[in-house]
């Protein structure tokens, strides 16, 4: 038996550009249904929102997102909903219920996926080796949500 699980974010009505910016950052093939096309009437509002949405890699990468009814988009409501996320004292401090976690392989692919998601994001801990890891780094995206990037260490018992 095998068991996947996949995160699901949430959105304001801006699903879509989200998956966008999430693929040009991971690659990989994205699939968007809206509530249009699951027949709510296309001039209603809210028709051309998310109500399935997915960014998929062959490597394994996989996001899910979808617009929450009746929230219009706006870089307020992302911000706001993003909550808060900082370092203080060598401490991860938060109000926000999860992360997204990516691991690679080597530092040369985390880096890479670090430079694309990190334009322009707010940088709670830089992209660097630590104590657990050849390279781990967290950030918010302009989307407010909170990604972890690290590079698998191998473990000794």
């Amino acid at each position: 038996m095998s068991i996947t699980t996949t995160t699901h974010l949430n959105f304001h009505g801006n699903a879509r550009a989200a998956l966008e910016f999430y693929q040009s950052v991971f690659g990989g093939q994205v699939t968007i249904a809206t509530y249009g096309d699951f027949g709510m009437p296309q001039d209603a509002p809210g028709a051309a929102n998310v109500v399935f949405g997915q960014v998929e890699t062959e490597d394994g990468f996989r996001v899910m997102a979808y617009d929450i009814p009746g929230h219009a988009a706006d870089s307020d409501t992302a911000a706001s909903a993003a909550g808060s996320t900082r370092r203080e004292n060598g401490v991860t401090l938060t109000d926000q219920p999860f992360f997204v976690s990516v691991r690679g392989e080597t530092l040369d692919e985390v880096q890479g996926y670090w430079a694309a998601l990190s334009a322009g994001a707010p940088i709670v801990e830089p992209l660097a080796a630590s104590a657990w890891s050849p390279g781990f780094g967290m950030l918010t995206d302009a989307f407010g949500v909170t990604w972890i990037l690290d590079v698998a260490a191998a473990y000794t018992a």
